[in-house]
């Protein structure tokens, strides 16, 4: 992904919660880096406003940049160009890769949500897509996941393709290290991060200590 160091072999993509109150979410966002390396952002809001998008971007994407993560923008290339934000996630229906690339250039990341199918994450990087996300592998109160993955897509993928591959859903510190030794490039996670007791940066750093131990 481009501008998004990751820590080898495996890196943490940060979803934001589907809906936020700004200015109440902002130290908790900026704590989250206190934990550890983030390799990514996705800005994830449901049901916003352009308008809400664009000021969660112009507040949130300053600060995932001074951590060196990439920021990127859910489901809209437009508003990712409005933004100034590293690239776009698209799922099952939103804009191809194409259209997508016509609006956000060459410079900017492309990633596509393919659920349990391979032969989607092929199209995705026929189409030119820079990363595709397998999952939900576990469950998730995020959202209804369109499908159930299981690790060995991601062995599969690794296999076979150069193309960076993220692991999604219901992912936490306990269950994550069979994601990172199936081969998962980043594990991309929001719900957890957000809403363990003790807050994010902790979150950040159990999750970063498990990437650590399943990596050995």
């Amino acid at each position: 992904m481009t501008d998004a160091p990751v820590t080898a072999p495996c890196g943490l993509y940060l979803l934001t919660p589907p809906r936020i109150d700004l200015a109440a979410f902002l130290p908790r966002f900026e704590a989250a880096f206190e934990g550890g390396p983030v390799a990514a952002v996705q800005l994830r809001l449901k049901d916003a406003t352009d308008a809400e998008v664009l000021a969660a971007a112009e507040r949130l994407m300053p600060i995932a940049h001074d951590h060196d993560a990439a920021f990127i923008v859910n489901d809209r290339p437009d508003l990712a160009k409005l933004a100034g934000a590293d690239g776009v996630h698209l799922g099952e229906d939103d804009m191809d890769v194409a259209s997508a690339r016509e609006i956000l250039g060459y410079d900017k990341d492309i990633g596509v949500s393919c659920y349990a199918s391979k032969d989607r994450a092929f199209e995705a990087g026929d189409a030119g897509a820079d990363y595709v996300a397998f999952g939900a592998f576990f469950p998730t109160e995020t959202k209804d996941p369109k499908a159930r993955a299981v690790p060995d897509i991601l062995t599969d993928w690794t296999m076979i393709s150069e193309l960076p591959c993220v692991a999604i859903g219901g992912i936490t510190a306990d269950n994550c290290g069979v994601l990172v030794e199936a081969g998962a490039d980043l594990l991309a996670v929001s719900s957890y991060v957000w809403t363990l007791p003790d807050g994010p940066a902790s979150a950040v750093h159990l999750l970063t200590h498990a990437i650590e131990a399943a990596s050995e």
